[in-house]
């Protein structure tokens, strides 16, 4: 599989389906009402504009299961690597990386938390439960919305592992 920038950020798209039914949905009208004309062959080009759409977005739905299994196996390899060391390890981005963890993190795939000091992850545990993950109490990542302990000594986030 070849890794595109922000592949999983920009993935999969509800609006895209809806789009790619309306090129499906002209095209078969075209086909149906301009059978005895000369542009019947218009309705073949918006058909396979909306296939197209589709196909694209079913690639980038079973790309993202792959990205996630990557980042499993990156933190079953090496339990206390911070994101950057997982970004540069499998070439994803780092943006992509963070948001990789904090979905396996929603899903109950990956417990654990990262250092606020040095941004790598301690006790980190793959998991394969769904779970709902805990919560905790204090001010706010910026890059994630988690609630985080300001005591002055903190410079990475605890859930994500971003830098505060």
């Amino acid at each position: 599989m070849k890794y595109e920038s922000n592949q999983y950020s920009n993935g999969f798209s509800i609006c895209s389906l809806i789009i790619a039914g309306m090129f499906l949905y002209w095209g078969f009208n075209t086909l149906l009402e301009n059978i005895f004309n000369w542009l019947w062959w218009l309705g073949f080009i918006w058909i396979a504009i909306g296939l197209s759409i589709i196909s694209s977005q079913i690639y980038k739905l079973t790309s993202r299961s792959k990205l996630r299994t990557i980042v499993k196996l990156e933190f079953e390899e090496n339990p206390t690597a911070s994101i950057e060391q997982i970004a540069t390890n499998t070439g994803i981005t780092t943006k992509d990386a963070r948001a990789i963890v904090l979905d396996l993190k929603a899903r109950g795939e990956l417990r654990g938390k990262f250092s606020t000091k040095t941004g790598e992850a301690k006790h980190i545990e793959v998991t394969t439960s769904n779970q709902p993950p805990t919560q905790e109490k204090g001010l706010y990542c910026s890059n994630c919305g988690t609630s985080v302990k300001r005591d002055g000594t903190a410079v990475y986030c605890a859930y994500c592992g971003a830098k505060l």
